[in-house]
């Protein structure tokens, strides 16, 4: 086939054009919504902080309409696509950028660590920049963050209700779990509020660009990780119980509650207070301070 060329990709007639000549249809199984703004994937690619020395790593490229404004801005960019149908696609749509490659697969269960070392070699520093599907938006984040990959910025559009979520600081009521495991990893902010008419097939909801600034180290001192997220999760399990009735309930034997009470105590927490005032530095004390005492394990 011949490449469609001339504008953008992102804009609705090349989009829509684009869709017919390859008979495309949506599947609403994988979260599909393409952009047709290009001033929004400007400022979305302007978030990242590209240059010709640095990487990009788009999830769900779609028909390329953010590939290509990312092609222009890095040295390289590395696509990854699940469905099999817009393989095809991007290979026209994206033939004039020979620093793009389009990988197949699915990103939750690739190893981004080995795809990294084998693709992106010869960049500065390296950012994930991508238009999420909202139905996996925190297992991909999570991934990306959890796996202490060498990203700068996370820079990726979502629904903007769980950006709120990520973005959150203690005592409002977007607060939870969410904001602190990606607070403990990265410094958030919520970028820019996208109405949802900007997009083919329009979503239900408005979505926002969030970016994420990987930290070289968390903000917070922690004996041991993974003892401190089971103190987080558990302590926003009930919203409307109190600190202590949820560690109580889900973390410590009924037995200990005089101790869990005299720990909370030493450590300044007043164990009436609820999970969603707590601040990512009380939830380390409180988690160092169990392990200390021998009340986590």
């Amino acid at each position: 086939m011949t490449q469609i060329a001339g504008k953008d990709i992102a804009t609705p007639t090349r989009t829509k054009e684009i869709l017919e000549k390859y008979g495309f249809a949506f599947k609403k199984s994988l979260g599909q919504n393409f952009l047709i703004d290009t001033n929004i994937l400007h400022n979305i690619v302007s978030e990242a902080d590209l240059t010709k020395e640095k990487g990009a790593i788009e999830i769900g490229p779609g028909i390329g309409a953010l590939t290509e404004q990312l092609g222009r801005a890095a040295k390289k960019v590395m696509a990854i696509e699940i469905d099999q149908r817009l393989l095809p696609i991007l290979q026209d749509t994206l033939s004039p950028y020979e620093n793009i490659e389009v990988v197949h697969g699915d990103v939750l269960g690739l190893d981004l660590k080995k795809l990294i070392e084998e693709k992106m070699t010869g960049v500065e520093k390296l950012s994930v920049v991508a238009n999420l599907p909202y139905y996996v938006t925190t297992p991909i984040l999570m991934k990306l963050l959890e796996e202490r990959l060498p990203l700068e910025n996370i820079v990726v559009m979502i629904q903007k209700e769980v950006a709120e979520r990520i973005a959150a600081k203690p005592g409002t009521k977007d607060y939870g779990s969410l904001s602190v495991a990606a607070q403990f990893y990265a410094d958030t902010e919520v970028a820019m509020i996208v109405p949802a008419s900007v997009f083919i097939p329009r979503p239900n909801v408005d979505s926002a660009v969030i970016r994420l600034k990987v930290r070289d180290r968390p903000p917070v001192e922690v004996d041991d990780q993974d003892v401190f997220f089971r103190v987080v999760r558990c302590s926003f399990a009930q919203r409307r119980k109190t600190l202590l009735n949820n560690l109580m309930n889900g973390l410590f034997p009924k037995t200990q509650k005089d101790e869990v009470i005299q720990m909370l105590t030493d450590i300044g927490i007043d164990p009436t207070r609820r999970g969603e005032t707590l601040s990512l530095d009380e939830f380390a004390r409180l988690a160092n301070e169990g392990m200390r005492r021998g009340l986590i394990t």
